[in-house]
């Protein structure tokens, strides 16, 4: 049987811990992201490595960070380095139920205090001949940052993907101007789930009190069933972002 449905997310968990910083909450995302159980999960700011953190926390997992939250669900994964420092790294992850056929971690960094990269998979669906691209984001804070990283997605995208190869890209974007419409709509012509679905962007951050839109999923060649924003409990104290769910269809 041919699986036509898939569900993502896409979420900044903070590296972990909660959005006051005080308190370590990577075992409650893990439950609350196994209750939601999307098909694709997007992950920014998860530790790679985090040695230091190993003796301050009794609860810190053995191992890395992107494989705790896998676990048994989703059972392939990927993970792309974006800031490496003494006591380790963190960067993005994107988790699947479904296996890569390839993935490429691009390094788009300005400066080496913020570091930044593209996470860039493959994904076939069994019993779907169909490949789908996904690319896990998160951007720099400054707006001159942004949009040379956004020209360099747009680049990668355009030289990388054909043109009917289903296209998913979602992430932080730290773009609360909405200036990455222009760099993406008109140079790839992909379309914001949240946008399309509610007509404008969701408020994410912070997630105590959401007012700026700072995540989003793009997608081009799927057809959108829904996009929400997960708000209220657990997600408001799980990190200073919310998390976006979306639902489509193939084509």
């Amino acid at each position: 049987m041919v699986n036509n449905s898939l569900k993502i997310i896409t979420y900044n968990i903070h590296k972990g811990f909660s959005a006051t910083n005080l308190r370590f909450i990577l075992h409650e995302i893990k439950y609350s992201l196994r209750h939601i159980n999307a098909d694709i999960v997007f992950l920014q700011e998860i530790h790679g490595e985090r040695a230091i953190s190993n003796n301050r926390f009794a609860d810190w997992p053995n191992n890395q960070q992107f494989e705790f939250l896998a676990d048994q669900v989703w059972h392939h994964y990927a993970y792309g380095k974006n800031a490496i420092y003494k006591s380790g790294h963190h960067g993005n992850a994107i988790l699947s139920k479904y296996p890569f056929v390839e993935w490429e971690n691009i390094n788009v960094s300005l400066f080496k205090s913020a570091s930044r990269s593209l996470l860039h998979g493959i994904i076939r669906i069994p019993g779907n001949d169909q490949r789908i691209h996904v690319i896990c984001v998160h951007l720099g804070l400054f707006e001159q940052e942004r949009e040379r990283q956004l020209s360099t997605l747009v680049k990668r995208i355009n030289s990388h993907i054909s043109a009917n190869e289903p296209l998913i890209i979602a992430g932080d974007f730290n773009d609360w101007r909405g200036r990455a419409e222009h760099y993406l709509h008109h140079g790839l012509g992909v379309q914001e789930a949240f946008k399309i679905t509610h007509g404008a962007y969701a408020r994410t951050f912070p997630s105590w009190l959401p007012v700026l839109s700072m995540d989003r999923i793009y997608y081009r060649d799927l057809n959108i069933v829904s996009c929400n924003y997960l708000k209220g409990k657990p997600w408001h104290h799980l990190s200073d972002h919310i998390p976006l769910l979306a639902e489509f269809r193939l084509i």
